[in-house]
């Protein structure tokens, strides 16, 4: 029995529950439904994990190979922080001017990364339906999963309306509201399956639900901001409907930008082709995928062009310009100091990738330095030109992972030798996402911190966790690591222990810096020592993508 237990919970199980417990512990009274909700959402991750990963019966999807599902993580991780940023603004609530739209369009923010997450599982609990496999003395039959996940669905169904009942009015709009919440669902259901099957073996499946989870989070909250910008003569009704609540300029610049370039493959596809049967229009079709209709001289112009289009019309420039120049000789030295920072560790680390044997993973962590060096100051001193910063370093990037996967002339060979120098096992041929992670690991708690915020480390959890913390423990667990944590994994006591005590250094050296900039410090140490702790241990013990998982973990925990 002891052994079986043991199967169950291993290392990574345990740390997603601890901090599962972490977060339920701080819910106040009026989250209760909330904390419901996400008990049973993780109970059910956990029931769909272990029949996923004792299942015998192969499934469609070809994940990452060398992880775990990682199911129980990626339902987890998206709700727990979207409940903790719930429970920061409930505790501040009583002592500044937090507007009710505010806490309510998070609220449904909430709801709807929780739902999706849900839908998901009951997706993937279908999927493994039909498998048994004995774990020591536990066996997880098919129809008893069906019945535990029958009752989760039945009690997150009726803990859900009763949270929105608390929050609306009329019976008519929480019945909306619920389909609202469906139709998240199922859209996040047809994501993870393009996903998983458009890129096989480049994600787990906790990678994908974390990401087409977070996907329709995303464009959800700009669907609001758009019919709430369109139709203002329905503005009060359409803000109960969607939860919208107060955004900045820039984050209507960076959806803006996001959509566009998650448009542009649809759209290059639609133009080559027309201009494909344009051309032949006398001869028979021939087959695109193959590159027998163009040349790659002419598809690459259609690329620029449609690119060129699709920023012209829906990212104006001027906006851009216009913020930057709001404060020209900061912005602009700012500029001048990234640029000269990433041109110096590009051609510098290019060259040692090139010439020198310091292994990859000591390489990679290099430009985890990089980022710190780019964003801590800027974060400290230029916080909301950061944001504008992260959202065009990542369409850059989008752009960039386009042209090399495309082969698009002449930058396709030369970003796919440069972008293969720096890859490790996560990463795929059809998809390199190392550097996605990154830059997202550092943004997201940045974007997630705009607004009112009274524990000031939150918005650096990116930036400390993966720059300092996640560095320290390869570079000291890769060269003097003994003591592993487990048989099978390459994680280290050591670096683990030296990835703790360097985030808490920085932490002990950043407190004094951000106090004097005028903020007010209100992180007890007892909490910040857990949160590190925490995160470090899910570093050590995880074998999804870190860089995705651990800024978001962290960056939870130190709301609370």
């Amino acid at each position: 029995m002891a052994a079986g237990a043991a199967e169950l919970f291993n290392g990574e199980r345990a740390v997603v529950l601890l901090f599962v417990s972490r977060v339920l512990f701080s819910v106040p009274v009026s989250l209760l439904y909330e904390a419901l909700a996400l008990f049973l959402l993780v109970a059910g991750g956990l029931l769909v994990e272990i029949s996923a990963e004792s299942s015998t019966a192969p499934h469609r999807f070809k994940t990452r190979p060398g992880a775990s599902s990682g199911i129980l993580l990626g339902t987890a991780t998206l709700p727990a922080a979207m409940l903790s940023r719930l429970i920061q603004l409930s505790r501040v609530l009583p002592e500044n001017d937090v507007t009710s739209e505010e806490v309510e369009g998070l609220s449904m923010q909430y709801w709807i990364a929780s739902a999706s997450c849900f839908g998901v599982l009951i997706f993937f609990c279908l999927a493994f339906q039909y498998s048994t496999k004995n774990i020591g003395s536990f066996q997880l039959r098919s129809s008893e999963a069906l019945k535990y996940g029958l009752l989760q669905t039945v009690l997150y169904v009726a803990v859900c309306s009763l949270s929105l009942t608390t929050k609306s009015d009329s019976g008519s709009l929480i019945l909306i509201k619920l389909l609202w919440l469906i139709c998240h669902a199922l859209a996040t259901v047809v994501l993870i399956q393009h996903i998983l099957l458009t890129f096989p073996l480049c994600a787990s499946l906790g990678e994908a639900l974390l990401v087409s989870s977070g996907l329709v989070l995303y464009f959800s909250d700009m669907l609001a901001h758009t019919l709430t910008k369109t139709f203002m003569f329905i503005t009060s009704w359409t803000l109960n409907f969607v939860g919208y609540g107060t955004r900045s300029e820039i984050a209507t610049v960076i959806q803006g930008v996001m959509l566009g370039l998650f448009l542009l493959p649809a759209f290059y596809k639609i133009v080559l082709r027309g201009w494909f049967h344009l051309k032949n229009w006398r001869k028979p079709e021939v087959s695109i995928a193959n590159g027998e209709a163009h040349s790659a001289v002419e598809s690459s112009i259609i690329f620029y062009a449609s690119l060129s289009v699709m920023l012209t019309i829906l990212i104006p420039i001027w906006m851009v310009l216009t913020f930057v120049f709001t404060d020209p000789l900061k912005r602009l030295a700012l500029c001048l100091y990234w640029i000269c920072v990433i041109c110096a560790s590009v051609l510098r680390f290019y060259n040692i990738s090139k010439h020198s044997k310091i292994e990859r993973i000591l390489l990679r962590k290099y430009y985890h330095l990089v980022a710190v060096l780019m964003f801590l100051p800027a974060l400290l001193f230029q916080p909301t030109f950061l944001d504008l910063a992260f959202g065009l370093a990542f369409a850059v990037f989008l752009v960039l992972e386009m042209i090399r996967v495309w082969k698009i002339w002449p930058l396709g060979d030369i970003v796919h030798q440069f972008m293969n120098a720096f890859t490790d096992h996560r990463d795929s041929e059809i998809l390199i996402v190392s550097h996605f992670s990154l830059l997202l690991g550092c943004a997201l708690p940045k974007w997630m911190s705009s607004g009112l915020n009274d524990r000031p480390l939150a918005p650096f959890a990116g930036i400390l966790s993966l720059g300092i913390g996640d560095t320290m423990a390869s570079v000291v667990g890769h060269k003097y690591g003994v003591l592993r944590w487990s048989k099978t994994g390459k994680k280290t006591i050591e670096g683990t222990a030296a990835g703790i005590t360097s985030v808490l250094a920085a932490c002990s050296i950043l407190l004094p810096l951000l106090a004097s900039t005028g903020y007010v410090l209100s992180q007890h140490w007892l909490s910040l020592l857990m949160a590190v702790t925490v995160s470090g241990l899910l570093e050590a013990y995880t074998a999804q993508l870190d860089n995705a998982f651990i800024p978001l973990v962290f960056y939870s925990l130190l709301c609370l």
